[in-house]
């Protein structure tokens, strides 16, 4: 008797298209992820000012496209629009060589404890349109956070979860991915604060 073989995975498609010739960029997301395509951008997008590295700025550039696709869920876009030039803008081999393959780990460990739940919710009519302003409040905080200082970290993993629990259908990761992102706002405003405070004195 034959073993069942397992389903494709969500880790498993996106290893696929890493290892794939086709150019990395949003586009080749769209093109294989279609029926999850936001979510999609928003994780690979926002993986990168989610870790605890130094960026120089350059997810700034993420982050000002992260919302203006939030912008377009709130209007009812159903996929991703993007200017040709974004769309077809290489990731960069730092992002796919090595951040996406690293967070694929993080992704099976999920995949491995999550299932479909209260899947219901997410086909409710405003449903779309509260994630477009929870992930557009999560990333206009870490767009804010002082730089330099981390802080950017909680809030971009707060979309990252969010982003992974509407890509596996689970709507109890996506309240603890909320909560994540709650708790980057709150240390994003008190420690921020202290932050421009304290190089007051400087000045």
């Amino acid at each position: 008797m034959k073993a069942n073989k397992r389903s494709k995975t969500f880790s498993d498609s996106l290893e696929t298209w890493l290892k794939g010739r086709q150019n990395k960029t949003l586009a080749g997301l769209d093109a294989v992820f279609q029926d999850k395509s936001f979510a999609i951008t928003f994780l690979v997008l926002m993986v990168f000012p989610a870790l605890p590295l130094p960026t120089g700025g350059i997810t700034h550039i993420f982050e000002i496209i992260v919302m203006l696709l939030c912008l377009e869920m709130m209007v009812g876009f159903k996929t991703p629009w993007l200017p040709k030039k974004w769309k077809n803008m290489q990731l960069g081999k730092l992002l796919t060589g090595k951040i996406i393959p690293t967070i694929l780990k993080w992704i099976r460990w999920f995949e491995k404890r999550s299932s479909p739940r209260a899947t219901w919710i997410f086909g409710l009519p405003l449903a779309s349109r509260l994630t477009g302003l929870l992930i557009l409040i999560l990333t206009l905080t870490a767009f804010l956070a002082p730089p330099f200082s981390g802080l950017d970290t909680l809030p971009s993993l707060g979309v990252v979860v969010i982003s992974l629990a509407i890509i596996l259908d689970d709507f109890l990761l996506a309240l603890f991915g909320a909560l994540v992102g709650a708790a980057g706002i709150a240390l994003v405003i008190t420690l921020g604060a202290a932050v421009i405070e304290s190089s007051r004195h400087f000045l």
